[in-house]
């Protein structure tokens, strides 16, 4: 319990004889030992997070009811093969189409096009990330309850 006196109201003797003179030293290193802790996680999380890839949504189109095209850019470091988890929706935020696709072997950067089969017309469009096949840490698929996602790709 701390005191109800602060230690400017007590004689150095009477501050002293009480403990009110001392520099909280624990408070301080555990305060700072947390804050380093939390920081290191922070920076941990941050760096798992990065995959050197980054994606770029060039043009959709949503023309018909029952697909949408989208075309893609992805800028990678290696040339090895990838996958993108492409992911449609309505105007109310729910799942209209949802596919991981192959992206092809190649070095630099790769515009690639995909079909997206859709079960509703599509308000937007997005690729949620990319990373090497198998490895993808990303939104699983929000559809509704009930309903099944359509096959992928979209054939005419």
């Amino acid at each position: 319990m701390p005191s109800p006196f602060r230690k400017d109201q007590l004689s150095p003797e009477m501050a002293r004889r009480y403990g009110l003179d001392r520099t909280p030293w624990m408070a301080m290193l555990v305060s700072i030992v947390v804050i380093v802790a939390f920081a290191g996680v922070l920076g941990w999380i941050g760096l798992s997070m990065t995959t050197g890839v980054k994606t770029r949504v060039l043009t959709w189109d949503d023309s018909a009811p029952d697909h949408v095209t989208i075309d893609v850019e992805v800028q990678r470091d290696g040339a090895a093969p990838l996958e993108c988890v492409i992911r449609a929706q309505d105007r109310t935020h729910i799942d209209t189409g949802y596919a991981i696709a192959a992206v092809p072997a190649g070095s630099g950067t790769v515009q690639w096009s995909y079909a997206l089969r859709t079960i509703a017309p599509a308000f937007t469009v997005e690729v949620l990330g990319c990373g090497p096949p198998g490895e993808l840490r990303v939104t699983p698929p929000q559809f509704p309850p009930g309903v099944v996602a359509p096959s992928q790709p979209y054939r005419p």
